[in-house]
């Protein structure tokens, strides 16, 4: 009898230490209360009209910045915006959160504590979340909110998204129905955004399955979603893509077509056009899957999906003619594109892509006809509104600071240009450069390096600024407030580093038409070893990465002004002067010579911005995109900041003029001229500064 009153007991205590073991991992180690973080609004907000900012220059109106969030799944640590119902929505790793898309206050949010955000899409008034917790990808929650207040509207543990892109966060939806998939991703499942039953499934075609991981293997609008397909193929054995249609609300495939590679395409919906490209064309379908345009070549689209926008009855896309990502089309230059622009100068050709150039075209829809075309920078992205085409260039000009941002009219591809109020490097992780326009405001959505290590995204609403006195290419400041690079240093400042046998060679920029009067670059070398090309050499463009600096390009003009070590000016070109370039008198034997004291400085203005606080800003946005930077209190300047792995590069703001200062060697070089320049800037005559 003891014995089974000791078995009893022993029975009684497994099972209660087995039930608290239950109720501490249900009520407490996997409970919302403690896990989730969510806020709620009650405040209404109104829609804004399609419309952007008008032409002219532009000003940040308010800006938020997210932290990337490295979760235990790689390649989804990526930020994702989207701007719909007055409200601007924000996914990462962190979770989702919205604002409000006209001050950028916070309306709601939703986290969860050790879970990462894997994708989220959005179908009329809802918004829905996928989360899996980091390190156990088998416990995962689809969660849904009312798109306005961000209310709870229910919760499924058994369901995962259809063919999430990795570069968006997002998954296809439409129709008040969200796309889920199984297992093996071979059937995919319609689930109400409302109540998160199934209302409908879809058996993929035998022998394909969904795309995972890929960058954008689907899209999707409220009437139409495209899902890139991984299909067995004939012969070897291999296998070959395809894009299906599916019409969200009734689950059935709308129509199918197969593509030119096995890997997954990048899928891009816009309204009444389907845009795909797998690597070896871009291909425009209607939504009767009635392929009206397509363009050849594997590196037709670069690296990155090909921006593309629909206006009424018009569809323009950027792609690279050559198909390789980095071509110039075949002749002529347009606005905006490669070669020489009025008066000898260089048009803008952006940096930082990969490529020298691109083409812009507009096909009319459904026809297919080609309206117009035409070479334009290396678009990092597009943005449609109010009848115009906004696009972001991630340079205004080569050897200049801003991002740019272009106004196109879709009739006849006649362009407006404006400098953008920051800098960017589109190569960075973190965020695909994105834009929109509503409301009279134009949002960018750029990577940056800051808050280092992991980085982060940026994202800036612009409205129309102050028109200045001067050129809206310059952002309405006059050509005339800009100093002339040459006269920052003096004769004094180059005697104390042992620069006496050391000549200028300048270098010119335009933004657009507009030609700066003065040289916007200025290296310095000796004149013994100098090689000479004419106009001059340009000085390098720094790369916003910090990584080093581009490709130095001719100076245009040339019968221009040349000042000398001193700061005095010579009309016409430069000349080899024996008594100047004589070696001894220079201190420079070409035999046998010693290594000069100084090596590769180069002293650029960068940006003349209207306010102080708009070049704080300018260079605020520089010195987040760089991988390193340090703060300098040391130079004179207003601010300063030490950029990349030495100390051979300085960028630093004087009031309205941000100049930046290179020297290769010695250490601290950079640092005693960026001291000089800051000292000249301040005692030069220019226009009063705003603040």
């Amino acid at each position: 009898m003891g014995r089974v009153r000791v078995a009893a007991g022993l029975l009684a205590g497994v099972v209660a230490v087995g039930l608290c073991v239950v109720l501490v991992d249900t009520y407490v180690l996997r409970a919302e209360w403690w896990q989730v973080r969510h806020t709620v609004t009650g405040e209404p907000v109104a829609p804004q009209s399609a419309v952007g900012p008008p032409p002219g220059p532009l000003a940040v109106s308010w800006e938020r910045a997210t932290r990337a969030h490295r979760g235990s799944v790689a390649g989804y640590d990526g930020v994702a915006y989207q701007v719909a119902r007055g409200q601007v929505v924000t996914a990462s790793a962190h979770g989702i959160e919205a604002r409000d898309a006209r001050t950028g206050a916070p309306r709601w949010s939703y986290r969860r504590a050790g879970w990462s955000l894997l994708g989220w899409t959005s179908t009329g008034s809802r918004v829905a979340a996928y989360f899996e917790r980091d390190g156990d990808r088998g416990d995962r929650a689809l969660v849904a909110f009312d798109a306005l207040s961000g209310a709870l509207l229910w919760r499924r543990e058994d369901e995962r998204p259809a063919a999430v892109s990795r570069t968006t966060l997002r998954w296809p939806s439409g129709a008040g129905v969200l796309l889920t998939t199984d297992e093996g991703r071979r059937t995919v499942f319609g689930v109400s955004a409302v109540t998160g039953n199934r209302v409908w499934r879809l058996a993929l075609p035998h022998g394909c399955r969904l795309f995972e991981g890929g960058a954008h293997p689907s899209d999707g609008r409220e009437d139409l979603v495209a899902l890139g397909l991984s299909c067995a193929g004939p012969g070897d054995g291999g296998h070959r893509s395809r894009l299906l249609a599916v019409d969200p609300a009734k689950g059935l495939g709308r129509w199918e077509k197969r593509l030119g590679a096995r890997e997954s395409p990048e899928v891009s919906m816009l309204e009444g056009v389907t845009l795909v490209s797998d690597g070896t064309a871009l291909r425009a379908f209607d939504d009767g899957g009635r392929q009206f345009g397509v363009w050849k070549g594997d590196g037709v689209c670069g690296d990155l999906m090909c921006p593309g926008v629909v206006t009424p009855g018009r569809l323009v896309v950027v792609y690279h003619p050559d198909g390789t990502g980095g071509g110039t089309g075949d002749g002529g230059t347009g606005d905006g594109g490669t070669g020489d622009g009025e008066d000898g100068a260089e048009e803008a050709v952006a940096e930082g892509t990969g490529g020298e150039g691109a083409r812009m075209e507009a096909l009319d829809v459904p026809s297919g006809r080609v309206a117009w075309h035409r070479d334009v920078p290396d678009y990092a992205a597009l943005a449609q509104a109010g009848g115009q085409v906004f696009a972001l260039r991630p340079r205004l000009a080569e050897r200049l600071l801003p991002a740019g941002v272009d106004i196109v009219q879709p009739g006849d591809g006649s362009t407006t240009t404006a400098p953008a109020p920051f800098t960017m490097d589109p190569d960075l992780p973190g965020v695909r450069p994105w834009l929109a326009a509503a409301g009279g405001l134009l949002y960018a959505a750029l990577p940056q390096a800051a808050p280092r290590p992991d980085g982060g995204a940026r994202l800036i609403a612009l409205r129309g600024g102050l028109t200045g006195t001067g050129p809206p290419e310059l952002g309405g400041v006059p050509r005339e407030d800009w100093p002339d690079a040459c006269a920052l240093l003096k004769k004094p400042d180059l005697a104390a580093a042992r620069m006496t046998g050391y000549a200028t060679e300048p270098s010119r920029a335009s933004a657009g038409t507009v030609r700066l009067p003065h040289p916007v670059s200025c290296t310095y070398e000796p004149r013994g070893g100098r090689v000479r090309t004419g106009g001059g050499r340009g000085s390098p463009a720094p790369e916003p990465s910090g990584s080093g600096s581009a490709s130095p390009r001719p100076s245009a003009g040339p019968e221009q002004a040349v000042p000398d070590g001193d700061g005095r000016k010579r009309d016409g070109p430069e000349t080899d002067d024996p008594k100047k370039d004589d070696p001894k008198k220079d201190g420079l034997e070409r035999e046998g010579a010693q290594e000069p004291a100084i090596a590769g400085l180069t002293v650029s203005v960068r940006w003349v911005a209207d306010t102080d606080a708009a070049a704080s800003w300018m260079l605020e946005t520089l010195q987040a995109a760089q991988a390193q930077s340090r703060r300098r209190r040391d130079i004179g300047a207003d601010e300063a900041y030490e950029i990349g792995p030495t100390a051979g590069m300085i960028a630093l703001r004087v009031g309205r003029c941000v100049v930046m200062v290179e020297a290769g060697r010695p250490p601290g070089a950079a640092a005693r001229f960026s001291r000089s320049v800051a000292y000249r800037l301040r005692h030069m005559a220019q226009p009063g500064s705003g603040s």
